[in-house]
Order: C-alpha cells, then sequence, then structure tokens
C-alpha cells in the first residue's frame, strides 16, 4: 500500500470511529499532514482534553499521551507506537526525584512536562519550553530545583537572577547536540537569515539566537517577521508546518542531525494499526493522576508572559 493510500484508509477510519488524530510537531512529514491537530506537547494534551471525542490517537511520545490521559481520564488515549519514549524523560526517576527534595527541602520543584506521570507527581508545578520563565517567576520560593533538562534551567536561571537554581543534569540529546561552530557557520553560509533556538539547546547556542522560543514560538515568529530566511535550532520536524504557513520564505538547519529518532519512530502503518487493534492505551494510576494533574494544573493557572 502506498503513502497515499495508508493516509486515506487512516483518516477514514478515524472518522468511522470517531477518533483525534494528533501530531506533535516532530513526528514525519506524512503523519502531520494526516493530523486533525498538530502542535506541541501540551498544547496536544490540552485539545484532547477539550474535544468532544472519546479515542485521541497521539503521534508522539510516551510522556505526551500520559499527559492527555492525565488531563482526559474518560477518554481513550493511544500511542502508536509503545517504544515511542523520551530519552531525557527517562533521565529522571520519582525516586530519584524524591532523593533531590530531600536534598533540598525549600526548594520548589518545577518540572518540565518532558517527563514521566510519576515525576510530575511528585513535582509543585510543572512547566512548557514556552512559558518556563513565567512558571519560575510566579513561585513565591527563592530556590528552584529545575528538572530535568539542564539547558532549559540554564535558561530560566539566566531570567531569574534573583532566585538560586538548582538544576538537574538531564538534557535533549537532539538539542544538546547543536554547537557554536555548526551555527556560525550557517550565519556566516547566511548573513542576512536570522536564527531562532529552542531553550533545549546549550547556553553557549543561545547566546548566538535572534529569537529563543518554543516550537510554538517559532510558528509564530517566523509568520509575522518580515525576515524571509531563518536558521532553525530545533527538531526538523517543525520544518513541514514552517514551510507550508510560509511558503515565501526559507528555512534553514544548521546541523543534519538535528532529528530525534523516538519521534520519527512511529509510521503510518503504525497509526493505522493503531486504529485497528485500538493498542496501544495508555492510562495512569489514579493517585499518580491526581498529583500530576496539581501540578500540570498549577503550571496552566500561571499568567502568560
Amino acid at each position: 500500500m502506498n503513502q497515499e493510500m495508508l493516509q486515506q484508509q487512516i483518516k477514514q477510519l478515524a472518522i468511522d470511529k470517531d477518533a483525534l488524530l494528533i501530531a506533535h510537531n516532530y513526528e514525519r512529514d506524512e503523519i502531520q499532514e494526516i493530523a486533525d491537530i498538530t502542535g506541541d506537547s501540551l498544547a496536544l494534551s490540552i485539545e484532547a482534553k477539550n474535544t468532544d471525542k472519546q479515542i485521541i490517537v497521539f503521534c508522539g511520545v510516551h510522556f505526551m499521551a500520559e499527559s492527555a490521559a492525565i488531563l482526559a481520564p474518560e477518554k481513550i488515549v493511544l500511542l502508536p507506537r509503545a517504544d515511542a519514549g523520551c530519552p531525557m524523560a527517562d533521565m529522571v526517576t520519582a525516586e530519584g526525584l524524591r532523593e533531590m527534595k530531600r536534598q533540598h527541602p525549600d526548594a520548589t520543584v518545577i518540572t518540565y512536562v518532558n517527563t514521566s506521570a510519576a515525576v510530575k507527581a511528585e513535582s509543585d508545578i510543572c512547566c512548557t519550553s514556552s512559558n518556563a520563565v513565567s512558571v519560575a517567576r510566579s513561585v513565591d520560593a527563592k530556590k528552584l530545583l529545575l528538572v530535568p533538562d539542564r539547558n532549559l534551567g540554564h535558561y530560566i536561571a539566566s531570567q531569574v537572577p534573583e532566585k538560586e537554581c538548582i538544576l538537574w543534569e538531564g538534557y535533549c540529546s537532539t538539542h544538546d547536540r547543536l554547537n557554536v561552530e555548526e551555527v556560525q557557520q550557517a550565519k556566516r553560509d547566511h548573513p542576512d537569515a536570522l536564527f531562532m533556538v529552542h531553550p533545549e539547546c546549550r547556553p553557549e547556542v543561545l547566546e548566538l539566537a535572534d529569537h529563543i522560543c518554543s516550537t510554538s514560538g517559532m510558528y509564530e515568529f517566523a509568520t509575522k517577521n518580515p525576515a524571509k530566511k531563518f536558521i532553525v535550532g530545533t527538531e526538523n520536524g517543525i520544518l513541514w508546518r514552517l514551510r507550508k504557513e510560509n511558503p515565501d520564505k526559507q528555512f534553514l538547519m544548521p546541523n543534519r542531525e538535528m532529528i530525534c529518532p523516538t519521534m520519527k519512530i512511529t509510521s503510518l502503518e503504525d497509526v493505522l494499526r493503531c486504529l485497528q487493534t485500538m493498542e496501544t492505551q495508555i492510562t495512569v494510576a489514579e493517585d499518580i493522576r491526581i498529583k500530576a494533574r496539581r501540578a500540570l494544573d498549577r503550571m496552566l493557572a500561571v499568567p502568560r508572559d
């Protein structure tokens, strides 16, 4: 079966089962093409919560489907590939975080949504890459434990110098591999291009940025800015929508290896099989879900800057 036939069969089956197809910005192009909604992890989870459809097919990685299940426990949340994980999310465990909390009992724990439900349940409040600074400013504590991304943690710390920030030593292996030399070379090759970069990249890379933002922020920046050329410092899956929404602009990757293997693991065949078999369903134990939901709700209550 060719790609177009697969896409048509998936879309028809989704209609027949009244399922919502959602895909993260880093998924394969052909999957984003058939999604009802594309976006970042938390935005998609909120869409899953708010939709009137009872079946959610989440084309992303495990922690994302968990977040949807936390926010919408009454719905069936399906992950096409059960083995689609996140290496950074795996760098922190609930047990490890509890030990760190014991070492810093006066710290407020701010946890990135790129974590398991069990880790969220041990947290005071969650954050995303788009609201991390707003969340850090919103808490009264002068001492913050930032989990698990050290690069995002460095960025938060640079924006709240009045607070003491303790960083968990996790990182996104895709964003962390982008280096200064690659960005500088891209800037030399394209001196008229603006460099927009995700805060999961290294601090020294962020220093070269014209704009630091989440994936949703990149869509907005690229559309509103009059520049015609952009160097993109994030996973290459974002290019599909950037180019679709801005056909008159050019988007360049400074590093050809900005590819997340687990985001690319899901295929059209996986999505079709998921709808046919209704597997794999993602659930969260109620005691963990309630605690994790509290951390997410606190984040959602924080006004955006």
